[in-house]
C-alpha cells in the first residue's frame, strides 16, 4: 500500500514539474514574440512618421527599438526551442553572431534616433534603411518563415 502511494506521489510530482516547465516555455516564448511585435508597431509607427517628417515619433519609437534590442539575447535563453517559435537552432548554435546582430540593431537604432532628434532629412533617410537593414539581417540568419509543424 504505501508503495502504491509513494508511486502515486511520485508521478504526481513529475506530472507538475513537466507542466511547469511547458508553461515556462510558453511564457519565454510570449515574451519575446510580444517584444518582436512591438518592434515590428515601432518600424510601422517609424514609416509613418517619416512620411510626416514628425521626426519626435521617430525618436521615441527608434529608441523603443533600440530598449528592445538590448535585451533580445536574454529573450533567448538556451533551450527554448520548444512551442510555438520561429527561432531557429543558430541563435543558440552561433550565439556571438546572435549577440551581435542584437548590438547592431541596438546601434542602428540608436543612430536613427540621434538622427531624427537633429532633424537631419537626408540621413534619416539613411538611418531607417541602416535599421530595417539589421532586422532583416537577423531574421533572415535566426528566424524561420513558418512555425514548426
Amino acid at each position: 500500500m504505501m508503495h502504491k502511494v509513494l508511486a502515486g506521489a511520485l508521478l504526481g510530482f513529475l506530472t507538475l514539474a513537466v507542466s511547469a516547465q511547458v508553461f515556462a516555455q510558453a511564457d519565454v516564448n510570449q515574451k519575446r514574440q510580444d517584444a518582436m511585435k512591438g518592434n515590428s508597431e515601432a518600424a510601422k509607427a517609424i514609416k509613418a512618421a517619416v512620411e510626416t517628417k514628425d521626426y519626435a515619433t521617430v525618436e521615441t519609437k527608434a529608441k523603443d527599438i533600440m530598449g528592445t534590442a538590448d535585451k533580445i539575447v536574454s529573450l533567448f535563453p538556451k533551450g527554448s526551442t520548444t512551442g510555438k517559435t520561429k527561432a531557429k537552432p543558430e541563435i543558440w548554435e552561433k550565439s556571438d553572431d546572435f549577440a551581435k546582430a542584437a548590438k547592431n540593431l541596438s546601434k542602428a537604432a540608436g543612430e536613427l534616433a540621434s538622427t531624427a532628434k537633429a532633424g537631419n532629412d537626408a540621413e534619416v533617410g539613411v538611418k531607417v534603411k541602416a535599421l530595417g537593414d539589421a532586422c532583416g539581417a537577423c531574421h533572415k540568419q535566426f528566424r524561420a518563415e513558418k512555425y514548426p509543424e
